[in-house]
């Protein structure tokens, strides 16, 4: 590097164009497999370069070959946001580079995670007492909460519904778990009675239960499932990584009733409280059992220090970046407000969007969507869906993904960017309708 002061000016002014252009690029990338490899050197460079040829080839290779999850008309998955709050506390945080795996090693970030924790569960109107703090993602949310079940109750089994995101599966891979799935209703939500009748004949360590599911984002019934669990002493875990956000908003908090009766429960800001990723938040009224699970000191760890928290005793990584100061940031540049008007105007076109499906001839609403996400599909064959979904994305004009349903192809539209508008809501559906025009 030459000057840090004129490369940084530099690399701001390049994210500040990006922006604002980043609306006109197309959605998805279009390069084949190999394409950015196959410009850039295949052997290290022997010399310093400067960091402007950094950003050169960020602009003529890398940006090519970026799907751009911070476009307004990013449908797909579910929709996230690196707001400028959280991309410029992004900026701090790697400039402090601290390891907040003990209190001492950086006791500000040890604090600062307690308070942003809380203040997200605040936001959320959780229950007081909850012991929170931040995982990279719910994946590793869900493995951590199930690793205290087990360290809890060996040899029990995990149990959740068809409709339970992946990382239940593959977090019962890596801890040696039993899994079991019970079906869902006609609403695509955990059906109470398989529950019941599973839990008189399997012994369960938990059960999973989702607000918010990938493919449909239904709410499994949370309370009588909590009835359920508390009965059978099982471990019950609430996976709301998408839909818990919207309680920031009080008439969203229906979907969180029952979750104070949860032992742990995964919200994820980098889905829909508009943090960059990697950001998501465990809590639990248990800290003692994921404590009990993970907490284990070398002598080189060994501190004198009484009534601190020691983050890394409570999850599976030792090494842990400050991930609070970005969540912090975002929150403090928003207001509990501004929160809530995002929130509310992304159901709001969402909503809008399914009237549109609802009316127009040759398409339907394939799920419920209390949220904003919309499950629906063009009337047809799958096959058929299939291929207008190739279409629609390969224009770079939207991006949208699939999932299916009572055995159906069905098409996905998620609104959770900060940038998105109706203009845009309504530009994809033009696209969607030309496209299905031409089949």
């Amino acid at each position: 590097m030459t000057s840090f002061r004129e490369d940084a000016a530099a690399a701001s002014e390049w994210v500040a164009r990006y922006l604002e252009r980043v609306e006109d690029l197309p959605v998805r990338s279009g390069v084949a497999p190999g394409e950015v490899r196959s410009r850039l050197p295949a052997s290290p460079p022997e010399r310093a370069e400067p960091f402007a040829a950094v950003l050169r080839d960020l602009e003529e290779v890398i940006l090519p070959g970026i799907t751009h999850w911070n476009h307004p008309r990013f449908f797909a998955y579910f929709s996230i946001t690196g707001s400028e709050p959280g991309i410029l506390a992004e900026l701090l945080t790697a400039a402090l580079n601290v390891n907040a795996m003990l209190w001492r090693t950086s006791p500000a970030a040890t604090e600062l995670e307690e308070l942003a924790l809380d203040w997200v569960r605040q936001l959320l109107g959780l229950p007081e007492g909850l012991h929170g703090h931040i995982e990279d993602s719910a994946s590793t949310s869900t493995l951590a909460a199930l690793a205290a079940a087990r360290h809890r109750r060996p040899g029990g089994a995990v149990i959740c519904s068809e409709h339970a995101h992946s990382s239940v599966d593959k977090a019962c891979r890596l801890l040696g778990l039993e899994l079991h799935k019970v079906p869902a209703d006609g609403a695509f939500r955990l059906r109470l009675d398989a529950l019941a009748d599973l839990l008189g004949r399997v012994p369960a360590a938990a059960v999973v239960a989702t607000v918010g599911t990938t493919s449909t984002t239904s709410v499994d019934p949370v309370p009588e499932v909590a009835a359920l669990c508390a009965e059978r002493d099982a471990w019950l875990h609430v996976d709301a990584a998408y839909a818990g956000s919207a309680a920031v908003c009080e008439e969203h908090r229906w979907a969180l009733s029952g979750v104070e009766h949860a032992d742990s429960l995964v919200v994820n800001p980098h889905k829909w409280l508009f943090t960059p990723i990697d950001c998501s938040c465990l809590f639990t009224r248990r800290p003692e059992a994921l404590r009990d699970a993970f907490s284990l000191v070398p002598e080189y760890l060994r501190t004198s220090e009484e009534d601190v928290t020691n983050l890394m005793d409570y999850g599976p990584a030792l090494g842990r970046r400050f991930r609070a100061l970005k969540l912090w940031a975002v929150i403090r540049c928003h207001g509990r407000e501004g929160l809530q008007a995002l929130i509310r105007e992304h159901v709001r076109v969402a909503q809008l969007f399914a009237s549109w499906v609802e009316t127009e001839p040759g398409w339907e609403l394939c799920a419920p969507h209390p949220f904003s996400t919309v499950c629906f599909r063009h009337q047809g064959a799958d096959a058929a869906n299939e291929a207008l979904l190739e279409r629609v994305n390969a224009t770079g004009e939207a991006y949208l993904s699939h999932t299916k349903l009572d055995g159906r192809y069905v098409l996905r539209l998620a609104i959770g960017n900060a940038r998105t508008t109706e203009v845009d809501v309504r530009h994809a559906w033009e696209v969607l309708r030309a496209e299905a025009a031409r089949s």
